[in-house]
């Protein structure tokens, strides 16, 4: 098992007659070794602090956190070995160096022999793809270069587990992509890798398992599939008709097991959403089969997506 987290509490004490904040409460799950998992979560609700706690630069207030069978306050600097984390953004970097120097002065830290040094660096900044940048200072480099090359520092030591915080946020959709392909291979290398993030098509692509997090509580923990159907209160058939599609409005008027429709007009062509409760037996197939000669030209069953489910959870959430 890479992590453990056993009743786990974190508060921050108020000072000078401020409340205390109890960022999380009763905690419990475990990951796998190998496993891409991901944690999700409104602002406010943990993810952080939780990222903060298992990389042991927060300490619990109660329960514990277990990573590779080491407790993370009694075992802080062997754990420190094991894990690579990444908060993103401009900390962490030293803006005046150059991509090489970061990467040896994080190889200094961890004490890694000199004789490695030069080969490891030069394989990570090749992996992040910045080796043709890598005696460029970093105040040159772009949020998306960045980011590569806090993921590269966070793996100098070669971390059985690797933590990462909202790693694509603010990024334009070609960098986000180039670091959620980058870590998605730092995973199929065996690296166990924690991800928090707010976008839920980057959860759904690249987890295998998520726990929602609302008001420091895990409210519901699976795979992206379970946790779509755990919200799942009936269906969706999406129908594009070129032309009129009040007869198959009138059908549906009809059936006591539609729920709603919802119709929007993109050029020629009317996009008929109907939304039917979880028993009915309606398909698309039967759709598209009455009505092929009424202008149907394309019709399929959607599933509830990851945001809809997430959506769900944390309105649920007392």
């Amino acid at each position: 098992m890479a992590i453990e987290i056993s009743n786990l509490q974190r508060t921050y004490f108020g000072r000078r007659g401020a409340r205390d904040v109890t960022a999380l409460e009763d905690v419990n799950f475990s990951i796998e070794s190998g496993e891409f998992f991901g944690i999700l979560g409104p602002n406010g609700a943990g993810k952080t602090t939780l990222v903060r706690v298992l990389s042991t630069l927060l300490t619990p207030t109660a329960g514990s956190a277990v990573v590779d069978g080491l407790d993370v306050v009694s075992h802080a600097k062997e754990v420190r070995r094991r894990v690579g984390v990444s908060f993103g953004g401009d900390r962490g970097l030293y803006d005046r160096l150059t991509a090489r120097d970061n990467l040896q002065f994080a190889a200094e830290l961890y004490e890694i022999h000199p004789r490695l040094q030069r080969t490891r660096i030069q394989e990570l900044l090749q992996r992040v793809g910045l080796a043709d940048r890598a005696d460029d200072r970093v105040e040159s480099f772009s949020r998306g270069m960045k980011q590569r090359l806090h993921i590269a520092r966070s793996l100098i030591h070669e971390p059985s587990v690797l933590l990462l915080d909202e790693p694509t946020s603010g990024l334009d959709p070609v960098s986000a992509r180039s670091v959620r392909e980058l870590v998605r291979e730092v995973n199929s290398s065996g690296t166990t890798v924690v991800l928090t993030t707010h976008y839920m098509f980057e959860a759904d692509e690249l987890c295998e398992r998520v726990g929602v997090v609302v008001a420091g509580r895990v409210r519901r923990l699976g795979t992206p599939h379970q946790l779509k159907s755990s919200v799942q209160s009936g269906r969706t058939i999406e129908i594009d008709i070129r032309g009129d599609s009040a007869e198959i409005e009138n059908w549906l008027t009809t059936r006591s097991d539609i729920i709603s429709t919802d119709v929007r007009q993109y050029d020629a062509v009317n996009r008929l959403k109907i939304f039917v409760n979880v028993d009915s037996v309606l398909t698309s197939a039967e759709v598209s089969h009455r009505f092929a000669n009424s202008g149907v030209t394309r019709a399929v069953d959607l599933e509830p997506s990851l945001e809809d489910a997430y959506v769900a959870i944390v309105e649920q959430a007392p």
